[in-house]
């Protein structure tokens, strides 16, 4: 059932249309997916049909009693609310009542005689269920739990990642029919971000989403509606199944402009002829060609993309950096423990953990700029590093997009080639018109599109990367991810977005907590897979006896994994429980064909079971031996 209408929407800013007769529509129960270029008009988009700002032109239609909430790209709150208070902030005067009933109820637990806050408190649970105030009341507490919220702290000391919650929250606990959220994922992790999309999955109401985070838009949405050039385009399914067909699409738009611009050329060429054209006296061609030059004067081409371009300069050493049992404590909290590695050159490393659990600060010990409080960090040579910042601190508010490129100069250096800045601006999609406009006028793409401009002008072999995706387009954030595939040097990347890490990384360091790093061969998804196959096999082994044990309990505690072994060696025992379940299962299927009478009618086949099954077996032998062997190893170890 359509619940929300929008015909011939139209808004400009300037003399760009963002919306050009736009029409949507949003059904009951339905999760669309909004996308688009950056700069296209998604927010403005998501604004008109919350009520919050005004269409030029056009008509939205909503039915009748249904809730709307939407949640900004960014959300304010009072500084000195606390979580509970921002949290309840859209349940209106129950908040107030629900503020005060937990206020007496805790006076009551220190003053269990007093007979005023006994009686304040039975009117305020009348008051409660006379408005079904349980339920929310339910709801707020869960959401505060379920996102690990601090009830009663301030707001002020909160981190945007918490803020970020807090917003998400407070529209859930409203319980609202349409539900508009603008960018969600920004400065959440990746537990809270799977936590959305748990929670949004289950939602029986209609959703509306922008986002740039492929992974979570496949999770969730059951229609893309993409903004391209102020129309909007419906692509039912996934967003898989919408990159699919957007590139076909793609394909029979720029074949529709090559045959019309050459049809208009041919007619252009006739019309110079002058002489001939007013001896055949076709009026009508003539006509025909003024409605060509109108038709391709109105055309609107699509956005062109980044132009992306990196030198690596001169090769670092082939150690990056050798990690010796190395622990670091900030303020009696430990960020990492007896942690040993070793980083190559050309080795794409990604950071996987939770905010706050100390990735930013691995990432400084890596480079130098602080040392282990035990243990040792040894660097390697000839390192020229780059630093991209998720807070953008490179950036100085008050300078023109220009200047922040060229610093006072014309021209930047772009692998050993100079080029002026106003054409490496227009590279990435800076029009020339923007580049004497200010960074605090810029939106949060286009700040990471300069500042991904600054840290290419440098030559760098290691490329930091904390959160380089946050507000980057997809097609912008696909052409990055072959920019860094294609790179010769070292990346660390700090990225919350799962596809962007599958794409790029060839390893990974998870942050476990409580100073426990671990590493993974490939990005995300393969982490995941290597931890659901070390679990089965775990619960496939048999428990040691306690005679088995005995030795072991005066022997010294095991160490970090990587403690003993040799990064070959480490590679070689995550890899074993994977082969040796697959040679388990061959195993188990020779013994089945074999157990056939029938297959001994063919000798040579049989024959040839029997030589396979024995190598199996002599094969299965080894492997197990060798991971006893590399976890006595690794268990010797400390």
């Amino acid at each position: 059932m359509n619940i929300l209408q929008a015909e011939n929407l139209s808004f400009a800013v300037g003399h760009v249309a963002l919306l050009d007769k736009a029409a949507f529509q949003l059904d009951a129960g339905e999760h669309v997916g909004l996308i688009g270029r950056n700069g296209a008009g998604k927010s403005s988009l998501l604004k008109i049909l919350a009520g919050v700002q005004k269409p030029d032109d056009g008509q939205l239609v909503l039915q009748n009693g249904l809730k709307t909430v939407y949640v900004p790209q960014e959300s304010f709150f009072d500084p000195q609310s606390t979580v509970f208070d921002a949290v309840s902030e859209g349940l209106g005067s129950l908040r107030d009542v629900l503020r005060r009933y937990h206020a007496v109820l805790s006076e009551l637990e220190k003053q269990p005689e007093n007979v005023e806050l006994a009686a304040e408190m039975n009117a305020l649970q009348n008051q409660i269920e006379a408005q079904n105030g349980w339920q929310f009341d339910a709801a707020v507490r869960q959401a505060i739990g379920e996102l690990g919220l601090p009830e009663n702290e301030t707001i002020a000391n909160l981190s945007g990642g918490q803020k970020k919650r807090v917003a998400l929250a407070q529209a859930w606990v409203q319980k609202p029919d349409i539900l508009l959220l603008d960018e969600p994922t920004n400065h959440l992790d990746i537990d809270a971000i799977i936590w959305l999309e748990n929670l949004l999955r289950g939602f029986s109401g209609s959703l509306i989403v922008i986002t740039h985070d492929r992974r979570f838009l496949d999770n969730i949405a059951t229609r893309i509606v993409e903004l391209d050039r102020g129309i909007l385009r419906s692509y039912p399914g996934s967003f898989a199944r919408y990159s699919e067909k957007k590139a076909e699409e793609l394909a029979v738009e720029a074949e529709h402009n090559r045959l019309f611009d050459k049809f208009h050329a041919q007619e252009e060429a006739w019309i110079r002829k002058g002489i001939e054209a007013r001896r055949t006296r076709n009026e009508g061609r003539v006509r025909r060609l003024e409605e060509l030059r109108r038709q391709r004067a109105e055309r609107r081409e699509r956005q062109g993309q980044v132009s992306f371009k990196l030198d690596a300069g001169e090769k670092s050493g082939k150690i990056i950096a050798e990690l010796e049992h190395a622990s670091f404590d900030y303020g009696g909290k430990p960020i990492m423990r007896d942690f040993s590695a070793v980083i190559q050159r050309g080795d794409k490393i990604g950071l996987i953990g939770a905010n706050g659990i100390g990735k930013t600060t691995f990432l400084k010990l890596i480079l130098g700029e602080l040392s282990p409080t035990s243990g040792k960090i040894r660097l390697g040579s000839k390192q020229e590093t780059a630093y991209f910042d998720q807070f953008r601190s490179a950036l100085n508010e008050n300078d023109t997009v220009f200047y922040t490129l060229g610093q006072g100069n014309d021209y930047v250096e772009i692998g050993g080639k100079k080029r002026h800045v106003m054409g490496y601006l227009e590279d990435f999609l800076f029009h020339p018109a923007r580049a004497q406009s200010p960074v605090s006028s810029l939106s949060g793409g286009e700040r990471n599109r300069l500042l991904l401009a600054k840290l290419f002008t440098r030559p760098a072999n290691i490329l930091v990367l904390d959160e380089p995706t946050n507000d980057l387009d997809i097609d912008t954030q696909e052409l990055l991810e072959e920019l860094l595939r294609d790179y010769d040097g070292t990346v660390f990347l700090v990225s919350h977005d799962r596809t962007f890490l599958d794409n790029v990384v060839t390893q990974s360091i998870v942050f476990e907590g409580e100073g426990r790093l671990k590493e993974y061969v490939g990005g995300y998804q393969d982490y995941l897979d290597t931890k659901a196959r070390e679990q089965t096999f775990q619960a496939a082994t048999p428990a040691k006896s306690a005679t088995e044990d005995a030795p072991a309990k005066s022997a010294k505690p095991k160490a970090n994994r990587t403690v003993k072994l040799s990064y070959k060696e480490q590679r070689e025992l995550d890899a074993l429980p994977d082969e040796i379940a697959a040679l388990e299962t061959e195993q188990n299927e020779l013994a089945a064909q074999l157990s056939d009478p029938e297959v001994f009618r063919d000798y040579e086949k049989a024959a040839a079971l029997q030589q396979r099954a024995e190598a199996v077996e002599n094969e299965l032998m080894e492997k197990l031996e060798r991971w006893e062997e590399l976890e006595a190893k690794q268990g010797g170890a400390g």
